[in-house]
């Protein structure tokens, strides 16, 4: 998670998701109540897991404030509308295994287009304000708006329903608890990007770039190198993720609007301060804390939901200012 052997990690913040899970469990009417809301949580904290990984390593190595990550979300979710809208013999069966094989090119087309799109991006956007964070800011900001636009001229300005494939919708019963089939999928999903990307960056060499390029810029480059072919591999890599995000979060709210990246921008953020930048470990730790919170308070408190993460953020900033996980040093 943060670049030490298994002597040197520190566990204490493995218990923070088990440890808010617990703690609701006597606010809780029924066990099955407090089942349902964890498992809900801890889908939705895997689909933002799914968006902010690429984001947290865009940020620790790239030094990259990119405001403008929502588009990718937004045009992942509305290629998928065209995919699955022109399968709707593949959606609408009762076969589970139909249904996939109609997800699945419409999660990789979406990849496709939102890896494309993120590398030209990085080239006419990012790339020309390197080292200037008030202007990355702004000018990430207004490419996303710009995209967001081209988005309405496309698709069209009104919500657009991407409703769940057949063999999807329902739910299955632990007891007494009735937990969705997609929130399932959806966590079996995440788990897949997350072993996939702890493979990768523990266990190949671009990987070790990565990790030593979010470490020691300078020393990579001393090595021979070329970091400026990482940073746009990276950047292209976490547009592809956002855009399989953008799927995965559409179908979690079944619907599609253009402003779908700024409604989940907030928590990204929200995620990778608390993971610590650079941190894929601090991502999923972070992201599993804010969903788990925001299923629990808009259930227990739903007049403080909108809070609930801020206020989640600022203790454990309390606790560690640099993150759960803090991997480089900014």
């Amino acid at each position: 998670m943060n670049l030490k052997t298994l002597d040197e990690l520190d566990y204490r913040p493995l218990l923070l998701v088990p440890a808010l899970a617990l703690a609701v469990l006597p606010l809780m009417g029924s066990a099955s109540t407090w089942l349902t809301l964890t498992v809900a949580g801890l889908a939705m904290g895997m689909i933002i897991f799914i968006i902010a990984s690429g984001l947290t390593l865009v940020f620790g190595l790239m030094d990259v404030l990119n405001f403008g990550h929502g588009l990718f979300i937004a045009l992942g979710a509305f290629v998928a509308t065209s995919v699955l809208g022109a399968m709707g013999d593949w959606t609408g069966s009762d076969q589970l295994w139909r249904n996939l094989l109609a997800v699945l090119p419409a999660m990789l087309v979406a990849m496709a287009v939102a890896a494309a799109v993120g590398l030209a991006f990085e080239r006419f956007i990012v790339r020309p304000v390197y080292g200037q964070h008030l202007k990355q800011i702004l000018i990430t900001m207004g490419g996303m708006i710009i995209g967001e636009e081209l988005i309405k001229v496309i698709w069209g300005p009104l919500q657009i329903p991407l409703p769940l494939p057949e063999a999807m919708r329902g739910a299955v019963y632990m007891g007494e608890a009735a937990v969705e089939k997609y929130r399932l999928i959806a966590v079996v999903v995440g788990l897949a990007v997350f072993l996939a990307q702890i493979w990768v960056l523990s266990r190949t060499k671009i990987g070790l770039l990565i990790r030593a390029g979010v470490q020691d810029r300078e020393m990579v480059e001393s090595l021979g190198y070329r970091i400026r072919r990482l940073f746009v591999g990276v950047f292209v890599v976490g547009s592809a993720l956002a855009g399989l995000g953008g799927v995965m979060w559409g179908l979690y709210q079944q619907s599609v609007t253009p402003q779908i990246g700024h409604q989940v921008n907030v928590l990204i953020f929200i995620v990778i301060i608390i993971g610590g930048l650079g941190s894929t470990g601090g991502a999923l730790i972070g992201a599993l804390l804010v969903g788990l919170m925001a299923n629990y308070t808009g259930f227990l408190a739903p007049k403080v939901a909108l809070f609930s993460n801020i206020a989640l953020m600022a203790a454990i900033l309390a606790w560690r200012p640099q993150g759960v996980y803090p991997v480089a040093n900014r």
